[in-house]
């Protein structure tokens, strides 16, 4: 019995070794390019997982400089198709404290996202030892496994990473990605902000806004210590931000209530001096027990005075840009807290719940014609989608556009830059904007939704176009109504107007296509009248494609859909008068 019992034994000692070893590691830090979401001065960071430069430490008091080392709102992404995925990690400080779990304070916490844009959770089984690990199992895959998901890995919260290796089974991909170019919200607070008492760190309110807004967010929670000081004011204003937080009234409370009006006064003028970006002031959320105790109440009410009035005179003598988030909107209740102070779960979301809108009004993503379409990523396609965004971002950076065309892989497989991994037609795009600045903004699988993400993060921001012409919806006919789709059109004219208010507007009609003849024609009619003539004008792009009996010529298509050469010709010619008015 003990022969067959050792024999055992051995048999799984041998089979986790092999398991083990079969795990094929990378280190994120090894990348060439910036990895580590979250972090501004990348180039002074590089290699490291630290939230403020090495010089800082000689600016700021010696509390703000070892909380800047430890990673709340950090995150890595990576792509990834295996079934399996394993983290491992030491830390440099204790992993929890009485009020907060191991999980938060030193855990990771891992989101996919799959083709459609979607953020799923993923369960992990943890260990908490010198070395701690993480590991995914049993992943599946809405598409073919050899696409795999975009995964972020959120960082720990209240605790520093010394270094970190991401694992896959042997034979599965696994690739970090490029942090995004895209300009952040940068958020600086006090130890609510940095994710105190989150159970997780995708809890933490500044991760969830992150999640639902896809805007990266710098984190600049320092717990206790998130005190509006000059020397943290003129880090601030290195950064090229698109929207800055100050949440920092929790620390700012007793014998600190009288710095209030001064340092938020000055630190706001400092930062004008520097960059108009949006600016975001928020109140004290209150204590859990301000409903039983007086002095706790006073204490919230007389911090959220001052701050009130700084935003007053701010205003007055000229601030622009300059909002403000009050205690009622963020609707705290008294069972939303752990100990009084820090939000639980419930809390953070409480919080989120009260910033998302408050940030979509101020970066203008939302309206009183809000449609049913939520902007999203996606990844249906065999080029990598973020890619090609990001290359976009850089090429606008390098070079102004002074044209833009905005679609799907229509729009995509014609021509120009950035280059499409298909081209049918280079010559007829060249002709046609020859001595102009073009960017094809055209995205393979895209729908109204992708396209209206794309605009919302960058890509026509930071310059003046000319002309923005939009040829989109063919691939929402499958999942959408008609008027739906006009709407969610209409939606893209108004977002294009608000980041490009000096460009002539066109919308093209639906292109034909096989056997969706007579919907398109219907669609595109009542297109016609429904698009707000303000904004933006038609253009036919029908009647070159059209037989007399309403079918579309097939020898001008590919699969009835893509045009071929002599289709892309005759798009340029429908468009001709448009680019030369």
């Amino acid at each position: 019995m003990n022969k067959y019992l050792l024999i055992i034994v051995l048999a799984y000692l041998t089979s986790t070794f092999q398991i083990s070893a079969q795990i094929q590691w990378k280190n994120p830090m090894d990348e060439t390019y910036p990895v580590l979401r979250g972090q501004a001065w990348q180039e002074e960071l590089k290699g490291t997982y630290f939230r403020f430069p090495d010089r800082a430490e000689k600016m700021v008091r010696p509390p703000v400089w070892q909380l800047s080392r430890q990673t709340a709102g950090m995150s890595i992404v990576f792509r990834s198709n295996a079934p399996e995925i394993k983290v491992r990690y030491t830390v440099g400080g204790g992993l929890n404290m009485p009020h907060m779990p191991s999980t938060g304070v030193s855990g990771v916490d891992m989101y996919a996202t799959d083709m459609e844009g979607r953020k799923r959770w993923c369960a992990g089984r943890y260990a908490f030892r010198d070395t701690i690990t993480f590991t995914y199992s049993k992943l599946w895959y809405a598409t073919t496994p050899s696409k795999g998901y975009e995964y972020e890995l959120f960082l720990p919260l209240y605790n520093s990473v010394k270094w970190m290796e991401v694992g896959v089974p042997k034979g599965y991909d696994l690739s970090f990605l490029p942090a995004s170019q895209e300009k952040p919200i940068v958020l600086y607070g006090t130890s609510i902000a940095q994710g105190a008492c989150a159970s997780r760190p995708g809890m933490a309110f500044g991760n969830i806004i992150g999640r639902d807004l896809q805007h990266p967010v710098i984190n600049l929670g320092f717990s206790g210590n998130g005190q509006m000081e000059s020397e943290v004011f003129d880090l601030l204003c290195e950064i090229d931000a698109q929207l800055f937080i100050f949440d920092n009234m929790p620390n700012l409370t007793n014998d600190r209530t009288a710095f209030i009006y001064e340092r938020a006064t000055n630190g706001i003028r400092k930062l004008r001096q520097r960059t108009q970006a949006p600016i975001l002031l928020v109140e004290h959320n209150g204590y859990a027990n301000e409903f039983s105790s007086l002095e706790a109440e006073n204490t919230y009410r007389k911090a959220n005075t001052e701050l009130r009035k700084a935003y007053r005179d701010l205003k007055a003598e000229g601030i622009e840009h300059l909002h403000y988030l009050t205690k009622e909107e963020i609707g705290f209740t008294q069972d939303a807290m752990v100990e009084g102070v820090h939000p639980s779960d419930w809390g953070m979301q409480i919080y989120a719940d009260a910033y998302i809108p408050k940030i979509k009004e101020i970066l203008n993503e939302e309206c009183e014609k809000r449609t049913i379409f939520k902007p999203c990523t996606q990844q249906r396609g065999p080029y990598n989608w973020k890619e090609r965004h990001e290359e976009i971002l850089r090429l606008n950076e390098e070079k102004e556009p002074q044209i833009l065309l905005i679609g799907n892989s229509i729009t995509h497989h014609w021509g120009g830059e950035p280059i499409g991994f298909i081209i049918r037609d280079e010559e007829s795009w060249s002709n046609l904007f020859k001595g102009k600045v073009t960017r094809n903004l055209g995205f393979g699988w895209d729908r109204i939704e992708n396209a209206l993400w794309r605009i919302y993060h960058g890509e026509l921001d930071g310059y003046d176009a000319e002309k923005v012409i939009l040829l989109m919806g063919t691939n929402n006919l499958d999942k959408n109504t008609d008027d739906e789709i006009i709407d969610g059109i209409n939606e893209l004219v108004r977002a294009v107007r608000h980041r490009q208010p000096k460009a002539q507007i066109y919308v093209a009609g639906v292109l034909p296509r096989a056997w969706q003849e007579s919907r398109v024609a219907a669609l595109n009619e009542l297109l016609q009248v429904r698009l707000h003539a303000e904004e933006a004008t038609y253009v036919d792009m029908s009647s070159e494609f059209l037989q007399p009996n309403g079918r579309i010529i097939n020898e001008l298509f590919t699969d009835g859909l893509h045009p071929n050469k002599e289709g892309y010709q005759r798009m340029a010619k429908m468009l001709e008068k448009v680019i030369k008015e």
